[in-house]
């Protein structure tokens, strides 16, 4: 089935794939392209509309990132958002500048002129900022349609010429998904095209046409992405995959017998393979946590390796999602922000090919396809779990009596959520132990142990996430068991941190 597309042009965004998703979620099929993409290249896709995405750089610099020109000519509406906005202003003969008030965060949307993208949106509302540039004249023919205080410019259009100033696909932004909705179907004309059951099936052929019949190898973690990609790889190929489970001496309290139980409910192929010794004996006197992540990384791939030998793998298939690329730096012109074991930890070098088949969705995405495989829900809900494991939790060096601690201390922070009836409301939860002491008194006795903090986060995507306002009542309880049950603690803070400026993981 050939589908008439929304283009959205890469000009190295954080969200960049959030923008295709937002458009998918709209029932649109969505395609990202390098932002150099020919304007005759776009054209033969038979595309509804292209959005241009925000981007690290800036225009007026001499090596910024420029679309081809041509594509405003096209007839075919064109949104930009952010630096997607200010490419369209400077190419079409607008000023942009370094903004001497830079916006980060929350704003408030004042619409000053009805428009069909603002159909059915109230006439103010807040949106969400992100850029140290602004326009300060627009090109010949734009006109104001909305304005924010620090923003004369946040909505401009000429003809079907879009352009924001915020961002509209992030969840910070009230009626995002409307304003999408209203550029699609009232702007672009759009007909509905997409659905997560047409990835299914194209993720199945996929997996076929690049597997043929070679054999794959799946690093198999428990978590929901792993699981998935192995079930879809299965359902692709049968028995030409082989699941290795990896017990890496990281793992939360019962976690392998847990894990182990539900492959054998999926009746996925697999075998546990015990690496206790070796990650726990490299990771030995390592603090920072990018290299912790490397070693994770480069540990886990000696490993399979070493399986695929075995069997005869031609492949390694992983779970790899894009929130773990685009963190990792894993698209062009995005920046660092930690270094993923399974992206930025891979060995330049692997004996055997990567298959990632939802390297491009992000977590609930993948939940929907794991529901319409007939995975079930107990396995899809459960919250993410790194792949370094408990290594990013200890903060500083890893050693086992930290490690028990911490598993303790998570196992009864996880087994209230749920016993409250709160694990499903929130994102995501887990315990951290940090590396100081702090004085305490227990039984008139004077001591001296270690913090737990707990972390609890609202999220859509692991984007963006904010903390989680859990009860008081339930802090007060979780924090007296942990103190009571957990030997070597004696104090429990709770993380109020939202992402940005934070990371969910503290390392």
């Amino acid at each position: 089935m050939i589908r008439r597309p929304i283009i959205v042009l890469n000009f190295g965004s954080q969200y960049v794939q959030l923008i295709a998703r937002r458009v998918r979620e709209a029932g649109i099929y969505s395609e990202i392209l390098p932002y150099d993409t020919s304007a005759q290249e776009i054209l033969s896709r038979k595309p509804y509309g292209i959005i241009l995405s925000g981007g690290p750089a800036s225009v007026y610099e001499p090596d910024a990132p420029l679309p081809d020109q041509n594509i405003y000519t096209l007839g075919v509406p064109v949104l930009g958002i952010c630096y997607g906005l200010q490419v369209m202003a400077h190419q079409l003969g607008g000023k942009v500048e370094r903004a001497t008030k830079q916006e980060y965060g929350r704003a408030k949307l004042t619409v000053i002129k009805e428009d069909p993208i603002f159909y059915g949106i109230p006439r103010e509302f807040d949106v969400w900022m992100s850029h140290a540039d602004k326009v300060i004249s627009l090109p010949e023919g734009f006109e104001v349609i909305a304005s924010s205080e620090n923003s004369p410019y946040a909505v401009v259009r000429r003809g079907n010429l879009y352009g924001f100033q915020f961002h509209p696909e992030v969840a910070h932004t009230s009626y995002g998904m409307e304003i999408f909705r209203n550029f699609l179907y009232r702007v672009c004309h759009a007909q509905k095209n997409w659905e997560v059951g047409d990835l299914v099936e194209e993720k199945v052929s996929e997996i076929k046409s690049t597997v043929k019949d070679g054999k794959v190898i799946c690093a198999l973690s428990g978590g929901v992405d792993s699981t998935v990609a192995a079930t879809l790889t299965y359902k692709a190929i049968g028995n030409n995959l082989k699941c290795i489970f990896v017990d890496h001496g990281l793992l939360r309290k019962g976690e392998v017998q847990e894990v182990e139980g539900y492959f054998r409910s999926l009746s996925l192929p697999f075998k546990t393979v015990d690496a206790k010794e070796l990650f726990l004996s490299r990771l030995r006197g390592v603090e920072d946590p990018e290299e912790k992540r490397r070693i994770v990384g480069y540990t886990f791939i000696e490993v399979f390796e070493e399986e695929a030998k075995k069997v005869g793998a031609d492949f390694l298939l992983q779970g790899t999602l894009y929130p773990d690329v685009v963190e990792s730096a894993g698209l062009p012109g995005a920046k660092v922000i930690k270094t993923h074991h399974n992206v930025g930890g891979l060995p330049e070098r692997l004996g055997i090919k990567l298959l990632e088949p939802l390297r491009e969705l992000f977590k609930d995405e993948v939940r929907q396809i794991g529901r319409s495989l007939g995975l079930p829900e107990e396995m899809l809900k459960r919250h993410p779990f790194p792949g370094p494991g408990l290594a990013i939790r200890v903060l500083g060096q890893v050693n086992e009596e930290d490690l028990d601690i911490l598993r303790e201390a998570d196992y009864i922070f996880i087994e209230e959520l749920k016993r409250w009836g709160l694990y499903d409301k929130v994102w995501q939860a887990f315990a951290v132990l940090l590396p100081v002491k702090t004085v305490g008194v227990m039984g008139d006795v004077r001591t001296y142990e270690r913090v737990v903090a707990l972390r609890a986060v609202d999220s859509v995507d692991g984007m963006t996430a904010d903390w989680a306002r859990l009860p008081y009542e339930f802090l007060d309880h979780v924090m007296r068991r942990i103190i009571n049950e957990v030997k070597g603690v004696n104090r429990v803070v709770y993380d109020v941190s939202s992402k940005p400026p934070a990371t969910i993981e503290w390392e």
